[in-house]
């Protein structure tokens, strides 16, 4: 007779652990808590857990996937700014990071709305091959001039706000001193201002410390205009030689490009990214191209500017203008073309060892 024996009632059962397979992660990321999925190569849902966005909660997310299998591949949202930092532990344990777009609002109102559902809902994006897009690193010189040019745009800004307060105090000035300041230039009147006394009332106290604020804020806005140019030159500095490219745009465009440019695969990515590529819309018979409104806008606005520069400046860009008028083209149309161009020439010295990128002079349609 066969005994079969049994496990000890006091001590685990042993299991012979299988060969691993891969999995795929999933998060839906906030500000405080990030909600993680995880299915199977096959599209089956394993489970989903939520945690904290701390450097222990990152720790603790990777580990938790890869007690289900060996993780490759990893969907996030939000790459830029929530899941930022996760988007760098993730990359340090080799796990490659593909950036995800939140669900339209189609396809929420079909299967509802909660974090686990848009975590899962990540992690076939990725299984699916829908999602591709590789996101920007976020620890390198270009995420420098990001949040230098942030805290640019908000001196700028608050700059122009008190000039206009200046200006507006001035209106209720007395008589005799309104009329010694009316004649003045802004430099002037700013730092004219700046030295009004409190025995001139609270009017003249009060532009006296609205002018001592453009200053203080202009000052700020040199430091930063000077910083953002040395980080420009140490990255590409061939970039502000060329016609129109100021160090503002050029740190525009770099920061678009980001750390990782090797993620555009060709001049066309890159046009794309800028907003600057015209996107087919053909029905039946109708064969047509319509305007892009998507890609990053404010690099789409530093193409304008340089092309604006251009128009004025460069010889080669007005010829190109005289002729696409002749040929009965309207400005607008053709600052479009301009901006496709120099989006072509500008991918060239951003991703100098990409040889991909084909050429072509302005004065080729």
């Amino acid at each position: 007779m066969t005994v079969t024996s049994l496990p000890h009632p006091d001590l685990p059962v042993q299991r012979i652990p299988a060969l691993a397979e891969d999995v795929i992660l999933g998060v839906d990321t906030h500000k405080d808590v990030h909600v993680a999925a995880v299915i199977t190569t096959l599209g089956a849902s394993l489970s989903h857990q939520e945690f904290p966005t701390t450097a222990a909660g990152y720790r603790q997310l990777i580990s938790w996937a890869r007690s289900f299998g060996v993780v490759r591949r990893a969907g996030v949202e939000c790459t830029g700014s929530y899941g930022s930092a996760l988007t760098r532990a993730l990359r340090r344990e080799s796990i490659d990071v593909v950036e995800i777009n939140q669900p339209d609002r189609a396809t929420r109102r079909k299967r509802g709305k909660t974090d686990a559902i848009d975590a899962d809902a990540a992690a076939r994006a990725v299984l699916s091959g829908r999602a591709t897009t590789t996101p920007k690193t976020a620890d390198g010189p270009a995420a420098d001039m990001r949040v230098l040019r942030l805290a640019k745009e908000s001196a700028v800004k608050a700059r122009t706000q008190a000039m206009n307060q200046l200006k507006a105090v001035l209106l209720v000035l007395d008589p005799e001193l309104r009329e010694q300041l009316s004649g003045l230039t802004s430099t002037t009147l700013i730092a004219t201002c700046a030295e009004l006394g409190a025995d001139h009332g609270e009017a003249a106290f009060t532009m006296a410390l609205l002018a001592r604020r453009i200053q203080s804020l202009a000052q700020e806005i040199k430091e930063l205009t000077r910083r953002t140019t040395k980080a420009v030159r140490s990255i590409q500095p061939q970039l502000l030689e060329l016609v129109g490219v100021g160090p503002d745009s050029a740190a525009v465009l770099l920061i678009a490009a980001g750390d990782n440019p090797d993620r555009l695969t060709d001049e066309a990515s890159f046009a794309a990214l800028c907003g600057v590529s015209p996107v087919e819309q053909s029905s039946g018979k109708t064969q047509r191209r319509r305007l892009n409104r998507g890609g990053h806008r404010q690099a789409n606005a530093a193409l304008y500017r340089i092309v604006q520069s251009r128009l004025r400046w460069d010889e080669r860009t007005q010829a190109y203008l005289q002729r696409r008028t002749a040929e009965g083209m309207s400005r607008r149309e053709i600052i479009r073309c301009l901006k496709r161009y120099v989006a072509r020439e500008l991918y060239r010295h951003i991703r100098p060892q990409a040889t991909t990128a084909i050429l072509l002079p302005l004065d080729e349609p």
